[in-house]
């Protein structure tokens, strides 16, 4: 894309001048001032409720936040993604993680190719291995039924996998055991390799081109233990019991994997938003292929929701807008996201990458350097764990952090009335981090005067309430999806490319200029000092 950035448009302007003005209002006072703020800042989005009333914003400010929309071409910049132009402009590629979930009557044809068609074949043949190995007719190497599944990937393909699980683990087969390796380090795989037996495991492979470093030695490692266990040891077995999510036939097979068991994907799906492609191959074997369906709908639902809602209920645009507005002008570095169900614990991490990776960019998509700030940092935990961990610095410390709260009406497991207490609990800590406790307040609870400023909570931290009924296969699609096309909008308004991620790329080429002088005795002067020392160290430790 090239449009125009947000900071070069004269609504910029004028959102800087409206940030100015407000720099000591606080959210009391956005309530004090308009009793019908809960209604006219609370929206829904398929099975979503997201309350807006608690952020910093104000009639004026969402008109020109979308005003400034208007003249960065969002809604231009929306149609071009969704139908399949060339959006990373740095890489050349369409940005099509949406058609991974349209339905099979849909059509659409990219590159001259059709897409639909070429997803739900995919989507298919994911369904027979799914269905063949929770009924237990997909037999390993000995004739043994599979008991464990290991997901071996990195990035999106293993942060989206393993997030899933989690989330809809009450609609996962309890007869078989889901594991995720991504680390390189060696402790990762063997724990896994302890607590499984080979021949009774399946594992999933995952890598675009079948040469990502981290998964390929776990890999390598994953089959050394197989073979091990079996008396013949031949490649037969490694079919048996091993898949791959590749495009990279030659050297899956070099590898000993079917090619009738590779399950490829697109260069117009980045790895952070591949969970809903043949990625998602672990999570269909956990909850099934009819709830992985249910998954996709959730986020078609979202999807028709961002491209045809109008501005003024559109949630992932109101969302990336407020987001802009914390950022760009109110200067909040942070955003904590705070699922009160357990079962999300993983969610935050999930987000990291997708927000972080996609918008942590600070040149514009011609390479100028972007004059305002990008990506915040985000980070959380499920609450009420958090509540004894980290909230002190969110209620009274002194960086002001922008704060998510999800909240299911119903939990997968009621037992008593630990819902009700964790839904206490969510709606307490919303009401705190906005409203927080004046001096007053505190010395009518009859304080001793040397308490009371370390009992003011000053509240106005900007949060947005997401609520639900439960969290479902249909649920979690939709909550994902609000977040990606939430990234989409704030990286078009700061005219930032979303979708590469050249920042990661460096580390990797310099660890593999390392990595054989760890294990050699060869001169290093061309690196530098530190660096040097650093190889020493290890040379002499190792």
């Amino acid at each position: 894309m090239t449009g125009t950035p947000g900071f070069n448009c004269n609504e910029w302007k004028h959102l800087t001048s409206l940030a100015e003005q407000r720099k000591n209002q606080h959210i009391r006072d956005l309530f004090a001032g308009d009793s019908d703020r809960v209604s006219e800042l609370t929206f829904t989005a398929g099975p979503l409720t997201i309350d807006f009333s608690r952020q910093r914003v104000d009639s004026q400010v969402i008109e020109s936040l979308f005003k400034l929309a208007s003249q960065v071409g969002l809604a231009q910049a929306r149609d071009a993604m969704f139908a399949g132009e060339h959006i990373n402009s740095t890489e050349d590629r369409a940005v099509l993680h949406t058609a991974l979930r349209l339905p099979r009557d849909a059509s659409l044809t990219v590159d001259g190719q059709d897409v639909v068609a070429e997803v739900h074949e995919i989507l298919d043949r994911m369904s027979l291995l799914a269905d063949q190995v929770r009924s237990g007719n997909w037999l390993g190497v000995t004739g043994l039924p599979i008991k464990n599944v290991v997901n071996i990937g990195i990035g999106g393909s293993d942060l989206g996998p393993v997030m899933a699980y989690e989330a809809l683990r009450a609609y996962s087969a309890r007869d078989l055991s889901f594991y995720f390796v991504s680390n390189v380090d060696g402790t990762d795989i063997a724990e896994v390799l302890r607590q499984i037996d080979p021949l009774e495991t399946l594992f999933i492979v995952a890598s675009k081109t079948f040469s990502t470093i981290e998964t390929m030695m776990n890999a390598a490692t994953a089959r050394e233990a197989l073979l091990s266990a079996v008396t013949n040891q031949s490649m037969d077995a490694v079919a048996k019991h091993f898949v791959a999510v590749s495009t990279h036939k030659q050297r899956v097979e070099e590898f000993g994997i079917n090619s009738e068991n590779m399950f490829g994907f697109w260069d117009w799906v980045g790895g952070r938003y591949s969970m809903d492609s043949s990625i998602g191959l672990s999570t269909m074997i956990a909850i099934g292929p009819e709830n992985f369906a249910q998954l996709l709908a959730g986020f078609h639902t979202l999807d028709e929701h961002f491209r045809n809602a109008p501005d003024s209920q559109n949630v992932p645009l109101l969302m990336g807008l407020i987001g802009i507005w914390n950022r760009s002008f109110l200067d909040i570095e942070t955003v904590a996201v705070l699922p009160y169900d357990q079962y999300l614990k993983r969610f935050p991490a999930y987000l990291q990458q997708l927000i972080m990776e996609s918008n942590g960019k600070s040149v514009t998509h011609s390479g100028e350097l972007v004059p305002t700030q990008t990506s915040p940092v985000y980070w959380g935990e499920p609450g009420t764990n958090g509540q004894h961990s980290f909230y002190q610095m969110l209620h009274q410390g002194t960086s002001l952090v922008a704060c998510d709260v999800l909240v299911p009406a119903q939990s997968q497991n009621k037992l008593g009335a630990h819902h009700d207490v964790l839904v206490s609990n969510a709606l307490a800590q919303a009401t705190v981090l906005a409203f927080g406790r004046t001096a007053d307040q505190v010395k009518a609870a009859n304080t001793p005067e040397a308490l009371i400023n370390h009992k003011v909570m000053p509240g106005n931290r900007p949060t947005t309430l997401i609520t639900l009924d439960e969290v479902t296969p249909f649920a979690l699609g939709s909550l994902i999806a609000l977040y990606e096309h939430m990234v989409f909008v704030q990286g078009i308004v700061w005219g930032i490319n979303s979708f590469d991620q050249w920042g990661v790329e460096l580390g990797k080429e310099m660890a593999t200029a390392i990595a054989p002088f760890l294990t050699n005795d060869a001169e290093v002067s061309d690196f530098d000092a530190a660096t040097q020392s650093a190889i020493s160290w290890y040379r002499q430790k190792r």
